[in-house]
C-alpha cells in the first residue's frame, strides 16, 4: 500500500476502537435491558428493550463521560416480517464530545414504547410523528393527535403494507362547500403512450425519435407534426 493511500484511509474511514470499547462498557452497565450493540458507518448503535429504554436514554444524557443531550430525531421503520415489526431509532447528538450515537428498541402494532418527553423536550413533537407515520404507540405521551395527516385520515401511511392509492379521497365538494372525504376514485381517459419518447404529446413540433410516429398509421395525430408541415 502506498504512503498516498494510507493518508485517504486515515482521513477517510474513522477509527471505531473507541466506540467499540464504549460499546462494550454500555454493554457491561446495562447487560439486562441491552442485548447487543453495534457499529455501522462509524456510529454506534445500542439495541436496548423497551424497559429499559428510559435508564438508558437518561444515563447517555446525564453521564458526564457521555453528554448526549440533545435527541436530534425519533423514528420509526417497519418490518413487516418480524414478530414485533416495527423499531423506533433515537438519534442522540453530544456537543460536548462532538460525538453521535444511535439507540433502537422493536415493538409491534399494540404494545407502545415508553414516551421520552420526560428527558427530552423535543421528543413529543418526533413520537407523534411516529404516531401519525406508523401507528407506533407511546406510554406517557399526553398528545397523540396525528401531526403531518389530516384528523380525519385513516390508516399510518409509510407502513409498508399501507395502499399507495390510499383508504379515502379528500376533495373539495361544491355543493357543500367544504372539503369532504369519499371512496377512492382514479379515473383516466384512454391514451395511446408511446413509451419509445418522453416528448410525445408535448409538443407540436418534432423532436428526435419521433420520426415513428408517422410511420405508424395507429399513433395518435395530435401534439406532433412534421418540421416544415401543417
Amino acid at each position: 500500500m502506498t504512503e498516498e493511500s494510507n493518508l485517504l484511509n486515515d482521513e477517510l474511514v474513522p477509527e471505531t476502537h473507541h466506540l467499540q470499547e464504549a460499546g462494550e462498557a454500555l454493554h457491561e452497565k446495562f447487560r439486562d435491558v441491552m442485548p447487543s450493540f453495534e457499529i455501522v458507518c462509524g456510529e454506534l448503535i445500542l439495541n436496548v428493550t423497551r424497559s429499559g429504554l428510559l435508564a438508558v436514554l437518561g444515563y447517555l444524557r446525564d453521564d458526564d463521560g457521555c453528554r448526549f443531550a440533545q435527541l436530534i430525531d425519533i423514528c420509526g421503520v417497519d418490518y413487516p416480517d418480524r414478530d414485533e415489526r416495527f423499531e423506533v431509532v433515537y438519534q442522540l447528538l453530544s456537543l460536548k464530545h462532538n460525538a453521535r450515537i444511535r439507540v433502537k428498541v422493536s415493538t409491534d402494532e399494540n404494545t407502545p414504547v415508553p414516551s421520552v418527553g420526560a428527558l427530552f423536550s423535543t421528543a413529543p413533537w418526533f413520537e407523534r410523528e411516529a404516531w401519525d407515520m406508523y401507528g407506533i404507540m407511546f406510554d406517557g405521551l399526553v398528545d397523540h393527535r396525528r401531526i403531518l395527516t389530516d384528523y380525519g385520515f385513516d390508516g399510518h401511511p409509510l407502513r409498508k403494507d399501507f395502499p399507495l392509492t390510499g383508504h379515502v379521497e379528500l376533495r373539495y365538494d361544491e355543493e357543500q362547500r367544504r372539503v369532504v372525504y369519499g371512496p377512492v376514485s382514479l379515473p383516466q381517459d384512454f391514451r395511446v403512450f408511446d413509451n419509445m419518447s418522453p416528448w410525445e404529446a408535448v409538443t407540436d413540433v418534432q423532436l428526435p425519435g419521433d420520426e415513428k410516429v408517422g410511420e405508424n398509421p395507429h399513433m395518435p395525430k395530435v401534439g406532433w407534426k412534421p418540421v416544415g408541415g401543417e
